[in-house]
């Protein structure tokens, strides 16, 4: 196991075994059918075959991801396991598909024919029920139902839809939704569903489908907002103190001087910046943890440093670690003052950080 005091600037902890946990959580909450593992963006920046392969393990046998090339990266890793490409096979690409056993989603009459003319076989329909991206529209929709013939040779597995809003459960966007996928899983021929994501599973018996396809609760990412996360922290992330210097009162820090000490300060720069994904929006807003006790972000996040004011924490040092995510400051809390999702900060981690697994 490779030593925290090891070389690197900043340092990144993933939890496999409390993303195995999630899944578990989320799999009791599901009793209508199994839940997928979303391991699309490098399963969340974590690590995608790190991630794929701990849940294979737990035993998740259905995986999605959002690009063809993603799906080739993990397959061997995942035998006999369903392997999903969310955004639909581009033209050409059916015989890879095919060669490796990755099952498309298709979201468009031209997909559908292109597969079914490439020689057919198993596949997902995405139907739009409302998100307006991908997925079959309600007039494509309503042909693929006036000629269900169009479907010969392929089987269906699942037909899935993108729930809008299931992270609002008063929105009336998750029953409008609902209705419009019943009614479209109506007018094709019979198949399972797949509807709930994350949030999903969250909205009761009335979402329960047959396959749930979770993301970011996996990866800790509270599916509840406003509720109490019931998910287990997954990431931990430091950064190394590589330099502390005294500022006297007036003197600016970082680019543009955006921060001025109000007081004689010792300002300490931080081995991580916005080319490691910490991002700049957290400029004079963010901060960070020492010992339990909070540390202000001060100053503009740069490509390579961070400046925090340790004026009172006199016993940080150079060589000491800030955590950056943590339990007092999780991917939530961060998105927050960034101005973004969980999401985004996870998927923004670089890979310059120096990584350990626990539990793979």
């Amino acid at each position: 196991m490779t030593s925290i005091e090891d070389g690197a600037g900043a340092f990144l902890e993933i939890d496999l075994d409390a993303i195995a946990t999630n899944w578990r959580l989320l799999s009791a909450r599901h009793v209508s059918g199994p839940v997928a593992g979303v391991v699309k963006a490098d399963g969340y920046g974590l690590g995608a075959r790190e991630v794929a392969a701990r849940l294979y393990r737990e035993g998740c046998r259905h995986f999605f991801v959002a690009l063809l090339t993603e799906a080739l990266a993990i397959r061997a890793l995942l035998p006999g396991a369903m392997l999903a490409v969310l955004s639909g096979p581009l033209p050409g690409s059916e015989p890879a598909y095919r060669a490796h056993g990755i099952t498309p989603v298709l979201g468009a009459l031209a997909e559908i024919d292109a597969w079914r003319e490439s020689g057919g076989g198993s596949a997902l329909l995405h139907v739009d029920t409302g998100m307006n991206r991908l997925g079959l529209p309600e007039a494509e929709l309503a042909t693929l139902a006036a000629r269900p013939a169009r479907l010969a040779g392929i089987e269906t597995r699942w037909v899935m839809t993108p729930l809008v809003a299931a992270e609002l459960p008063e929105d009336p966007a998750n029953a409008a939704q609902r209705a419009r996928f019943a009614a479209a899983c109506a007018a094709l021929p019979p198949a399972p569903r797949s509807l709930a994501n994350s949030s999903g599973l969250f909205l009761g018996a009335d979402f329960a489908s047959d396959l749930a396809r979770p993301g970011a609760a996996l990866y800790g990412i509270n599916p509840t907002p406003g509720q109490p996360n019931p998910m287990r922290p997954v990431v931990r992330l430091w950064a190394r103190v590589l330099q502390i210097r005294d500022v006297p009162e007036g003197e600016g820090v970082g680019y543009n001087a955006t921060w001025r000490a109000k007081r004689p300060s010792r300002i300490a720069t931080a081995g991580i910046g916005y080319a490691d994904g910490w991002h700049r929006s957290l400029s004079n807003r963010g901060g960070a943890v020492f010992d339990g006790r909070p540390v202000p972000l001060v100053g503009r996040v740069s490509m390579d440093l961070t400046t925090y004011d340790v004026t009172d924490h006199p016993g940080i040092s150079a060589g000491d670690r800030l955590e950056l995510i943590g339990p007092s400051c999780t991917p939530d809390a961060v998105a927050a003052e960034a101005g973004t999702n969980g999401y985004e900060v996870l998927t923004s981690l670089g890979r310059r950080f120096q990584r350990l697994y626990r539990g793979a």
